[in-house]
């Protein structure tokens, strides 16, 4: 009852994965620092600090051992302590990991500023979360792809500004959303392909610090940059930094989990327009309920939810952003509590976004009976610029033709906006319309003469797109089932 009263993140506890809320939990960060500790002091021994010159701390292979023992077995309630009395987060860890390994006390943090764990830790949970969703983006690509395959070559009616257009195909319009989570992906493998590690620069980022260790020695100072970062599985550090690494990288990550948020969104939106054309819904359970009141609804809730998380996604950026054009200088602190919450919640809510999307890209229904009403219901107009093609080509004046297609669609319209006509209607007129004499109007009013390339662009589209990325990511994830 005690827990009830307070307030839990909806994305830890109702979208985001298990494994995503870990990766940016207390005990994963802390961890790490600890790890970031340690290989500070290895590579620091590495690199000459074990010889007792009565000026430098020397570091012995016992306190690394004794550091590498308590790597997990974090004290949060002592941690706790020290931060109240400290009202420094770092200093506590340091102090609580000093407490149980007492030998190692006089080398922990030698030579760092808080920033060295603190962004350091960042930048690796950055890393693995971009790895995590390049995984998760592979295979709802994957999952679209064959829903695409699947509905290549059925005509449905395409629309522009929300309005009857040409036609195109189910498969092909599924192609669409696809590619722009292709492109989310790309945009994911540039920010990996592009991460750095701060490394070892120091309080300001000259690594003075580090320079009075090393009695001067630039070469070795360079090499612990270096060092520390392989350590901890980088293969190269930003050249510069201030006292953290530049904000703007935090932003470019945060516009990039934007990217995924806008598809989301695009495609959730474009499937609650199909479910109210009931052309496509999205899965729902046996046991599901619409409405608390209209027990035969079936609201396109996950697409719903989708949009409305990926909304919030889109929204983060720009608190990024301006983190990034108000720091001064070297940095200042303003930066830490808008990214205690904006970093683990962006790859939270891009985690919850696309464990949606796979639910729906494995799970959406095809109503083919419907499409091919909706299809025939706006063919007869479609259709009309052929019928005027074929009539000329039979020797009939096209400006004649295309006023007598013009009154005929003009008076079916009329009627059936008055209740009392169908689109069908205006073929029948046309077939008694002398103009139209000799023509074949069942071969013209065959849907797939107007879908063009659709299918092939499909097989095109998988073949050039997909078939790499599948490759690549070798995707075979089955949807995970939804909590709520």
């Amino acid at each position: 009852m005690n827990e009830a009263r307070m307030y839990e993140d909806p994305l830890v506890h109702r979208y985001a994965s298990r494994e995503m809320a870990e990766r940016w939990g207390p005990l994963r960060k802390f961890r790490t620092w600890r790890r970031l500790w340690l290989a500070l002091a290895e590579a620091q021994a590495e690199l000459g600090l074990t010889a007792d010159d009565g000026v430098t701390p020397r570091i012995r292979p016992e306190q690394l051992d004794e550091l590498r023992q308590h790597l997990d077995d974090i004290d949060f309630e002592r941690a706790a302590f020290h931060e109240q009395r400290l009202r420094h987060d770092v200093m506590a860890h340091i102090h609580t990991l000093g407490e149980v390994a007492p030998k190692a006390r006089p080398i922990l943090h030698l030579g760092a500023t808080s920033c060295y764990v603190t962004d350091n830790t960042d930048l690796l949970l950055i890393r693995e979360s971009l790895e995590a969703l390049a995984g998760q983006v592979a295979t709802v690509i994957d999952a679209l792809a064959q829903f695409a395959e699947r509905w290549r070559d059925l005509p449905t009616l395409g629309y522009t500004h929300f309005q009857p257009a040409q036609l195109t195909t189910v498969g092909k319009r599924a192609t669409l959303w696809c590619y722009d989570w292709i492109l989310d992906l790309q945009e994911i493998e540039h920010r990996l392909a592009t991460l750095r590690f701060r490394g070892a620069k120091g309080t300001t980022g000259t690594q003075a610090s580090f320079l009075a260790l090393f009695r001067g020695d630039h070469d070795k100072v360079r090499q612990l940059d270096e060092l520390v970062a392989q350590k901890m599985g980088f293969d190269a550090v930003y050249p510069v930094t201030g006292q953290t690494y530049s904000r703007k990288i935090d932003a470019q990550v945060l516009d990039t989990l934007s990217g995924i948020g806008q598809t989301a969104q695009k495609w959730g939106t474009d499937l609650r327009l199909l479910a109210h054309k009931q052309e496509i819904d999205e899965p729902f359970e046996p046991d599901q309920v619409g409405s608390s009141a209209m027990a035969y609804k079936r609201n396109p809730m996950r697409a719903e939810r989708m949009c409305s998380l990926g909304r919030y996604l889109t929204g983060l950026p720009l608190i990024a952003a301006q983190t990034a054009a108000t720091q001064w200088l070297e940095r200042t602190l303003d930066d830490s509590a808008a990214r205690r919450l904006y970093l683990p919640q962006a790859f939270l809510a891009a985690d919850g976004v696309l464990r949606l999307a796979l639910n729906l890209a494995k799970g959406l229904e095809v109503h083919p009976a419907i499409i091919t009403r909706h299809v025939e219901e706006a063919l007869p107009y479609i259709a009309t610029e052929n019928l005027l093609m074929a009539a000329v080509a039979r020797g009939a004046d096209r400006q004649e033709v295309h006023e007598r297609i013009r009154q005929h669609s003009h008076a079916t319209t009329a009627a059936i906006k008055a209740g009392v006509g169908t689109s069908a209607d205006l073929i029948e007129a046309l077939k008694h319309d002398a103009a139209f004499a000799g023509i074949d109007f069942a071969e013209i009013l065959d849907p797939r003469r107007y879908i063009g390339r659709a299918a092939q662009q499909v097989d095109e589209f998988i073949q050039t797109e997909v078939k790499p990325i599948r490759h690549l990511y070798k995707p075979n994830a089955q949807a995970e089932p939804l909590t709520v």
